[in-house]
């Protein structure tokens, strides 16, 4: 499909219609009712690769066991990773200990772009955002929703995997941008894409700016974005055992230097070739990235663990350590509970 020439967009109207629909209704997340750059950072931390529904309870543990910049700088790295576990992408959690130790050693949150640019996990699009929201600054945000509903407008067919196509889409949002009020903007034209501009079946017939959307004119809406890059997926398979003993259960440490570098896991049959297997408990399945990974949960024994890489836990103990997704469901699977 190539570019269609249609009529252009009125940049000024965009910015009125977003805003009016805006007002009018939308989503109420728990960090759109707050100014607090800290708790805009966590939460636009929080929502990179992550459902909005599925990061909430995590924000509310994490601010109450955090509240400030100051607490979590003063965090232990395994204190904040078992908050994260099960949101993924752990580098994340890292990285916002790491500037939060920053930012409480230079005496704040920075109050400019370029400073909130320059902290640890963070990139154009989350600097933009918390200077946007949490002091009004006027930096437009480039995500995946923003990226479909400029493609869409502009009736763009150019590759959003493209660094020039995004830089591109990024300079027309910047255009559309309402400088008086940019963290609503912001949030709005994510909202949009979020909830109206949807990847497959966009909602056309209520979308505010439905009378300057060259696509829906085209009727082209449903072919864009265009990604021409992927990945194909890599599926592999294995098994986690779940050993018991005296109510407890044996976790093994990743060892440094890998994507989950310091969490506790369900050994593996290679991690304890001495091992008995027993029950099948089922399957359970993972996806990270583009790997798809389905896991057989299967009951065994050892007379013998030998490794400072081994440990027995108690269920209860399980909510205060870094513990991996595929474990936890692993252990639901086998019908052990424990409190997060």
């Amino acid at each position: 499909m190539n570019k269609v020439a249609s009529k252009p967009a009125n940049q000024a109207r965009i910015g009125r219609l977003l805003l009016a629909w805006y007002s009018r209704g939308h989503r109420d997340l728990p960090w759109r009712n707050t100014r607090d750059p800290y708790r805009i950072w966590v939460s636009e931390i929080m929502l990179q690769q992550t459902r909005a529904q599925a990061v909430i309870p995590y924000y509310h543990r994490f601010l109450e066991r955090y509240p400030t910049v100051e607490t979590l700088a003063a965090a232990e790295e395994d204190g904040v990773l078992a908050l994260w576990s099960g949101l993924g992408y752990y580098s994340r959690a890292r990285n916002l200990r790491l500037a939060a130790r920053r930012m409480a050693d230079s005496g704040g949150f920075p109050a400019t772009y370029e400073g909130i640019r320059a902290l640890p996990g963070i990139g154009d699009y989350t600097a933009a955002a918390v200077a946007s929201i949490a002091f009004g600054l006027p930096h437009a945000v480039l995500d995946g929703n923003v990226l479909r509903v400029v493609s869409r407008v502009a009736n763009d067919a150019a590759d959003i995997g493209s660094t020039r196509t995004r830089e591109r889409f990024r300079a027309i949002a910047q255009e559309w941008l309402d400088a008086r009020e940019p963290g609503h903007f912001n949030q709005a034209l994510m909202e949009l894409g979020a909830t109206v501009c949807l990847p497959r079946k966009p909602l056309c017939l209520v979308c505010p700016l439905a009378p300057e959307c060259a696509a829906r004119q085209e009727g082209t809406a449903a072919q864009l974005p265009v990604k021409l890059r992927k990945t194909e997926p890599v599926r592999l398979e294995g098994t986690v055992l779940i050993l018991r003993r005296a109510g407890r259960i044996l976790l093994r440490r990743r060892s440094n230097g890998g994507r989950m570098a310091g969490f506790w896991d369900l050994p593996s049959p290679e991690d304890l070739p001495q091992s008995h297997l027993g029950e099948t408990y089922g399957e359970i399945r993972h996806t990270i990235t583009h790997h798809h990974y389905t896991l057989a949960v299967r009951a065994a024994t050892a007379s013998k663990v030998r490794g400072d890489m081994f440990q027995w836990y108690a269920p209860t103990q399980l909510g205060e350590i870094p513990l991996s997704t595929t474990a936890r469901k692993a252990l639901a699977l086998a019908g052990i509970v424990y409190n997060l």
